[in-house]
């Protein structure tokens, strides 16, 4: 709802709540997700999603590695840690892009979300192309997020007095 549709008692209409909704929580997990990978890295040297994709690179379980080489897994869990950062950087951006702009129907807003797609799908084509269980995961997410950007777009774009690009 915009600013001047609050002021005036008008909501938005439900599919554009529901898309919305729906953007917000896509929002949420990578925020949440980069912040358990940073306490797993911490705990263990690498979240526990991450070992199906190492075992399959690597050829060995992240235990039977760090005994092996523990120089090398803890270059891993650096690069977890980075990753996971990076991660948590550009979920919150991408939060902050949903809630505050997106939500006034800003145009440049629902183009910019649209740059999320970059991460969703290079995260299937990354991890999860070595496990099952995270290709299924950031692939949900990867058609997820253009169908609600899609369902949202006609609120975004409707003509309104109030509302410019």
């Amino acid at each position: 709802m915009s600013d001047s549709e609050a002021s005036r008692g008008r909501r938005s209409p439900v599919y554009a709540r529901v898309a919305w909704g729906v953007l917000v929580v896509l929002a949420v997990f990578p925020v949440a997700a980069s912040v358990l990978d940073l306490v797993a890295a911490g705990r263990v040297g690498i979240p526990a999603d991450h070992e199906g994709t190492f075992r399959a690179v690597a050829g060995m379980r992240w235990t039977e590695a760090q005994a092996a080489t523990p120089g090398a897994t803890r270059y891993v869990t650096l690069l977890e840690r980075g990753y996971a950062l990076h991660e948590l950087t550009f979920g919150l951006l991408f939060l902050a892009l949903v809630v505050i702009p997106l939500r006034q129907r800003r145009r440049w807003a629902w183009w910019a979300c649209w740059l999320f797609m970059i991460s969703a799908i290079g995260y299937v084509a990354t991890f999860g192309v070595e496990d099952p269980a995270i290709f299924w995961r950031a692939l949900a997410v990867a058609v997820v997020t253009p169908v609600a950007l899609l369902a949202y777009a006609p609120y975004v774009f409707r003509q309104s007095a109030s509302t410019s690009a």
